[in-house]
């Protein structure tokens, strides 16, 4: 691609290319790969000047290199980032923005007063209707407030007053659902679909494969724990599906042959074979929104008090307008009550601080559902964390596995691997990876799977009864036993290692040790935690008391519960909310889902299971544990905020009134003032929180 260098800075250029603008889609096409290429940091793309500002910490010539090999025509761009692009919303806002600024004083200049007058009388009618919609619904709102305020301007012939209100309403307007379409339209891209491969059904078995090579008409699998990938009709199988990312619902809903399903839904229990009937995933974003606008669950009950107080304040501005016109009979000062209240300044500035925290944690790859749950993190004194894979760093290895048959380690390690591949857990992932590194490839060995919470997997392999799973699981529920003449090697295991048994035909067969380290930040942010309010930090797992002691004291927590049930779980944070406690969970498992729908606050990490993620309010990056300190902090500071934007509206519009009953200001500086302030409010709570 033949390009021009604009401007340069170390690590940081501004480049043209040879055409007068970009479309959307193409502007997309090159901002997706760029931000494909390693050492590039920063990429944004301007499709109406056809400029690029690409920031990197790589070689400059490895990126010159890339601009020059890129080609729209070559790059092969995902629909759903066309689909999910927040480009053309962009546009279309600051289109009508800047179209609405030209107008306003275009017409000042070029249209004669008495035709201005009418256009004024006429635009006039629209805001007064909705105004008398606010009674319809026997309710009174503020645009009722800015109905008389226009009609009382225009009634003392005061058209430039007028005018000059309703084109603030509409500034204010714009700015508001711009600011408001964009934070909902970046929280949904993250809830979006992102499955690379499903298993589907062939001739030949089940084979995995690319989500985006798989067409209508295919049959996908999804078992228990799994999202599902596509809308379509269920084949075969017997589920409960958690669509609450879908229809708000909490809870599941029974599903079998001949049901219908949708993408992004989640198999609680049970297994469905899934015909597809549409494979664009990304075709449920619109929903997504949709979803996200209308749910509570998008605000803070600092949010929720502020907007009801807004409300209540409309009928005491409407008499406080009333009173200063009986006493005064002086409309201009009556009319400048009404120019001011509190209620605009309150609706926009609070779903904006929410919705800007929202993105703004997005940018640390923390995915949260809701301004309540934000809240919920800031006012939260307890924590509780899972210790695979969140404790643990989230990709366990297989150091060895045992034998106690006479099968070779290899061959018992290939059957684990035959069963795991289907489940969702890092244990799972692990010994999966390990049999795939020793190249130990294979066909479908097994009948059907089941997986047990918490306990393990059940199935045949070739006319033999194998599980596998946790100790409990192994020799108490399945009661199998060591083989004779193994009871001294079973001894010996090593302690450092976490141990997964596997057993046929109620004999042991093999113990596969698991190494989980710990992840190296996590006695770090346990520390932070402390310093920044938790008082109680909490370790709990499924795992032995051996291995829970050595892990709880290297994060230096005090409390851990070990062998606990994911009900045990669940059951002790209610009763620590019993207490009086708010508390936040973390997980990543299947079995950690009860207790990420208990608490306050669910955080899941984004690398575990699909239920988990589903069920929880919160999703963060599975690489780094410090998001939790990230995510506390700007929990924190958005409820610092929102108290101090409450306290801003109510004392900045009080001296407006008061300047205005006073006779200091007339309507029109009034109307600028209070608007003004409005979107200088909203605009504030839209900055990081973190850079402040």
């Amino acid at each position: 691609m033949k390009f021009t260098i604009k401007h340069e800075i170390k690590n940081r250029m501004r480049i043209h290319l040879p055409m007068k603008r970009m479309s959307f889609r193409e502007a997309d096409t090159l901002d997706y790969y760029l931000k494909g290429i390693d050492g590039i940091t920063g990429v944004k793309v301007y499709e109406r000047t056809a400029d690029a500002v690409v920031a990197f910490e790589c070689d400059r010539a490895h990126v010159i290199g890339a601009l020059r090999s890129f080609s729209f025509d070559a790059v092969q761009v995902p629909e759903r980032v066309f689909e999910c692009s927040g480009r053309e919303l962009s546009a279309q806002y600051y289109d009508k923005l800047v179209t609405s600024v030209i107008l306003h004083y275009g017409k000042r200049l070029i249209i004669p007063f008495d035709l201005r007058r009418i256009w004024v009388l006429l635009k006039t009618v629209k805001y007064v209707w909705r105004g008398l919609k606010t009674l319809k619904n026997r309710q009174l709102q503020v645009e009722l407030l800015d109905a008389a305020a226009i009609t009382a301007a225009v009634c003392t012939k005061d058209y430039n007053t007028a005018s000059s209100v309703m084109f603030l309403l509409k500034i204010g307007d714009i700015l508001e659902k711009w600011t408001h379409k964009r934070s909902v339209d970046d929280l949904a891209r993250r809830m979006s679909l992102n499955i690379d491969k499903v298993w589907v059904v062939t001739d030949d078995g089940e084979i995995l494969k690319e989500s985006s090579a798989v067409e209508c008409g295919d049959s996908v699998v999804v078992r228990m724990g799994n999202m599902i990938p596509f809308d379509g009709e269920v084949a075969g199988g017997e589920a409960m599906v958690n669509q609450a990312s879908m229809t708000g619902e909490s809870a599941a809903v029974r599903k079998c042959a001949g049901s219908s399903v949708f993408a992004g839904t989640v198999v609680e229990e049970g297994e469905l074979t899934v015909r597809v009937t549409q494979t664009g995933g990304c075709g449920r974003f619109d929903k997504i929104v949709k979803m996200i606008e209308e749910t509570e669950k998008l605000k803070s009950s600092l949010e929720s008090k502020a907007e009801r107080l807004a409300d209540r304040l409309v009928p005491y501005t409407l008499l406080a307008s009333g009173l200063t016109w009986a006493f005064s009979r002086n409309i201009t000062k009556a009319v400048s009550v009404l120019m001011v209240d509190y209620s605009c300044a309150l609706k926009m500035a609070m779903p904006i601080s929410v919705l800007s925290a929202i993105k703004e944690a997005s940018g640390y790859d923390i995915t949260v559902k809701g301004g309540k749950f934000l809240e919920a993190v800031a006012g939260a004194d307890t924590i509780v964390l899972d210790k695979t894979g969140t404790l643990t760093k989230a990709c366990p290895t297989v150091v060895k596995t045992v034998s106690f048959c006479d099968e070779t380690e290899d061959e018992l390690l290939r059957q684990a691997a035959c069963l795991e591949e289907h489940f969702p857990h890092s244990v799972a992932r692990a010994v999966v990876d390990a049999a795939f590194s020793k190249g130990l490839l294979h066909e479908e060995l097994h009948t059907s799977v089941e997986y047990i919470v918490a306990h393990g997997i059940v199935s045949g392999i070739e006319g033999e009864r194998a599980v596998i799973g946790s100790y409990h699981f192994v020799f108490e529920d399945e009661c199998a036993v060591i083989p004779e003449g193994k009871e001294e090697l079973f001894k010996t295991l090593p302690d450092e290692y976490s141990h997964l048994y596997f057993a046929k035909n109620g004999k042991l067969a093999a113990v596969i040790l698991i190494e989980d380290p710990m992840r190296e930040e996590a006695r770090t942010v346990v520390e932070e935690l402390k310093k920044l309010g938790l008082e109680h930090i909490v370790m709990m797992t499924g795992d032995s008391e051996r291995t829970a002691k050595k892990t709880a004291a290297q994060a230096g927590i005090t409390e851990y519960h070990a062998e606990v049930l994911p009900e045990e779980k669940a059951g002790y944070i209610e009763r620590a909310k019993a207490e009086g406690h708010k508390v936040i969970m973390v997980g990543d498992g299947i079995n950690d889902s009860p207790a990420l729908s208990a608490s306050d606050a669910g955080i899941a990490i984004s690398e575990g299971a699909e239920i988990a993620r589903q069920i929880a309010d919160i999703t963060i990056s599975s690489s780094d544990l410090r998001s939790l300190v990230t995510l506390r902090r700007i929990s924190t500071l958005l409820m610092k905020r929102i108290r101090f934007n409450y306290r801003t509206i109510v004392m900045f519009n009080t001296a407006l009134i008061a300047l205005g009953v006073a006779g200091l200001l007339p309507p029109a500086p009034l109307a600028m003032l209070h608007n003004g302030s409005t979107v200088t409010l909203g605009l504030l709570s839209m900055t990081d929180l973190l850079k402040e």
